[in-house]
């Protein structure tokens, strides 16, 4: 009989079971890379199916809604494909890399450009506001409670309109102004004629105004006064004016100024007196203080006896002792007395007649004419 080896067969199961395992080993790779190929065909299909799938999109352009029909999957794409431009300035809802999907609305503000002057300068701005207010806001341009805006803040936009913003200011100011004194005048009857006295210096006062400053764009174009104050009162300054007629040292020899004809008479004159009060007194103890039959009773300074239409009393300085006068009214009358009473341009009168005398009070407003010594007489 034959024997087997045993070392034989164990060699040749041993060479199976090695070609079996090379080849799982070999092939294991290819299917890997088969099924790796296979997602990926499978991922770009979806992803070409996708891409070239029609969508429906809704564009929004200032306000204009468009629904397109498009196979594109970028926005940018899509703008291209629509001839639609977005300018620098112009506002897209989403990113122009973003992707497109069935149903989204797209909306696009193109800005217009303005003409917009605000702080003394005037630029060209673009914006997709559509009012006066809303651009400012976007622009961040706050206005002043005095600013004006033009036009008005409600008003539309449209490309190449201007907007001018005036800056306006006010400012209150306290100015200080002088207050002009005023010169007041006074009658004195004891300084010449013709002479003025200062009696009290003027001085002026002071004023404070309140003044209120309007500027636009940092010029001044307006002021008004709002509010004004007395600081200080003037004081006004006071002059005496002289109203008493210069005493002339008369004497026989003066010569006659003029003449003049009175009641049929016509006689020169070395001065006129003009509003001299008239008084009256007589010989009784009242005007005199001397009593019928004590000594000098009814005499006058001048030694004579005092005669109703003759004798009156006089201002020596005025009138010289001995002379005519002639009163308007009264006639021809003789200074032959004096009174401590009598002083300026004043002349009482004498009459008998105690009573009248007293009645006859006090009388202004007369015309004297000095005539001299001797008595006129008619010719």
């Amino acid at each position: 009989m034959g024997s087997i080896s045993i070392s034989e067969t164990h060699v040749k199961r041993s060479s199976s079971m090695s070609f079996a395992l090379r080849w799982k080993r070999e092939n294991l790779r290819l299917i890997l890379s088969l099924a790796l190929i296979s997602i990926a065909m499978t991922f770009m299909f979806l992803v070409l199916l996708y891409g070239t799938a029609t969508k429906s999109v809704s564009v929004v352009v200032n306000g204009q809604e468009t629904v397109v029909h498009t196979k594109q999957w970028v926005l940018q794409r899509l703008l291209d494909e629509q001839a639609i431009t977005v300018g620098e300035h112009d506002e897209v809802s989403v990113a122009l890399t973003s992707r497109i999907n069935a149903g989204d609305r797209i909306v696009i503000e193109q800005a217009s450009p303005i003409q917009l002057t605000a702080d003394g300068k005037t630029t060209t701005v673009y914006t997709t506001a559509r009012t006066v207010e809303s651009a400012l806001q976007r622009f961040n341009l706050a206005l002043g409670e005095n600013d004006r805006v033009t036009p008005e803040l409600t008003a539309s936009l449209a490309s190449g309109d201007s907007i001018k913003i005036v800056r306006v200011k006010k400012e209150m100011e306290e100015v200080t102004e002088p207050i002009a004194f005023q010169t007041e005048k006074k009658n004195d009857a004891s300084l010449l004629k013709g002479k003025e006295q200062v009696v009290q210096e003027g001085k002026e006062g002071v004023l404070i105004k309140q003044k209120e400053k309007t500027y636009e764009d940092g010029v001044l174009v307006a002021e008004a006064v709002v509010g004004e104050e007395v600081q200080t009162q003037s004081v006004n300054k006071v002059i005496s004016v002289g109203t008493k007629n210069p005493v002339v040292a008369l004497s026989a020899s003066s010569p006659n100024v003029d003449e003049v004809a009175k009641n049929g008479v016509t006689f020169g004159y070395k001065q006129i007196l003009k509003n001299v009060k008239l008084t009256a007194y007589s010989s009784d103890v009242a005007s005199t203080g001397k009593t019928e039959g004590s000594s000098g009773y009814g005499k006058t300074y001048t030694g004579t006896t005092v005669t109703e239409g003759r004798t009156i009393a006089v201002d020596p300085k005025v009138i010289p002792l001995g002379w005519w006068v002639y009163i308007e009214g009264l006639g021809f009358r003789r200074a032959e007395d004096i009174g401590s009473a009598v002083k300026g341009q004043m002349i009482d009168v004498y009459f008998d007649d105690h009573n009248y005398a007293n009645r006859f009070g006090t009388k202004q407003g007369y015309t004297v004419y000095v005539v001299g010594p001797t008595k006129p007489s008619q010719n």
